[in-house]
Formats: structure tokens, C-alpha cells, sequence
């Protein structure tokens, strides 16, 4: 099984980044093909809102994007991992879904998507607003579904996870696709 598993936080040695590490390493312990991208270094522009790709079936704009969507398109499985600033995804993330619009009318193989969090809060509400949102993505891809999520919270400074059982967590769900 192909498994794209797509890292939005920027911040070296995130927590979220520490998460999706783990879901990789579980992931292909049990036998799947796993490509990580982190979106550190990419060029993500925003969505201009001209539609061109729901003709072309890629975007206009010459950034990081197509490549991508290309990835995404071609895997059974993908992982989006995230930390959650002001009760919702990732700026980058976000930033990324708007852009892969041109996804929309194309054939598509992936069927169960994952998502990873972290954040400085702790609460059980804090992902919702997160998982709301990509679960708006989903929705665009009805052969589609949330397959799981993961939370730590109470992580904040890079590296809070270390040691935290959500790590072997993120390992045993990788492992089980």
C-alpha cells in the first residue's frame, strides 16, 4: 500500500513532525510504502481563485503544488500531520487543501486519510475545528473517509513529545492500515 504522509508544520523538530515520524515508522514496519513530504522549504502560493484547474486538472500557478497533488492522487493513504494554532490547522495546511482544488474532478486512489495533531492545549476540543476542516476536504472525495485521528496536547516547545505515549500511538496506527 502506497502512504503519503504530508508533515505542514515549519518549525524544526516540531511535535506534529515528531507524531507523523512515528506513523511513518509504524507504517512501514508493517510492509507499506511510505513518502514523507514536509512542506519545510516549498513553495505554496495561495489560491488566486481563477478555476483554470478545474479545466487543466493542475494549477497555474509554477510552485510546489502539482507535484504535490500528484503524490496525493497516486496513494491509498494519506496522513496529514499538523499542530494546531488558534483551534485549527496550520496556516500552510490549509494554504495547501485550498490549492489542491484541481484534485477535484480527477480520478483519485486514496480511500482513508489520517490526521495527526499537536498543540500547547490540552483539552479534547482542541482538534475539532482541525478535523472539521479536513474532513470538509474529505467530503470532496466520496470514495473517501476519515480513517482515524491522533491528539497530544500539552506539547508546546519542540521536542515536548519526547518520551509522551502518543508517540507509540501514532506508531501503532501507522502500523495498522
Amino acid at each position: 500500500m502506497k502512504v503519503v504522509v504530508i508533515s505542514t508544520s515549519l518549525r524544526t523538530n516540531s511535535n506534529s513532525d515528531a507524531l507523523a515520524n512515528e506513523f511513518i515508522h509504524g507504517a512501514q514496519d508493517a510492509g507499506h510504502d511510505v513518502e514523507k513530504i514536509s512542506l519545510t522549504g516549498k513553495n505554496i502560493q495561495f489560491c488566486k481563485g481563477c478555476l483554470a484547474c478545474q479545466k487543466l486538472g493542475r494549477c497555474v500557478i509554477k510552485d510546489d503544488v502539482n507535484d504535490i497533488m500528484a503524490k496525493v492522487l497516486d496513494a491509498d493513504v494519506v496522513v496529514w500531520a499538523t499542530p494546531i494554532y488558534y483551534y485549527e490547522m496550520s496556516g500552510q495546511m490549509k494554504t495547501l487543501i485550498d490549492r489542491m482544488n484541481a484534485m477535484y474532478s480527477q480520478e483519485y486512489k486514496f480511500r482513508d486519510v489520517y490526521m495527526l495533531t499537536t498543540a500547547a492545549e490540552d483539552e479534547d476540543f482542541v482538534p475539532k475545528r482541525a478535523e472539521a476542516g479536513l474532513t470538509g476536504w474529505i467530503d470532496c472525495y466520496p470514495k473517501s473517509r476519515l480513517a482515524g485521528t491522533l491528539f497530544c496536547g500539552g506539547v508546546n516547545d519542540p521536542r515536548d513529545i519526547e518520551g509522551n505515549a502518543k508517540l507509540q500511538a501514532a506508531y501503532e496506527m501507522g502500523g495498522k492500515i
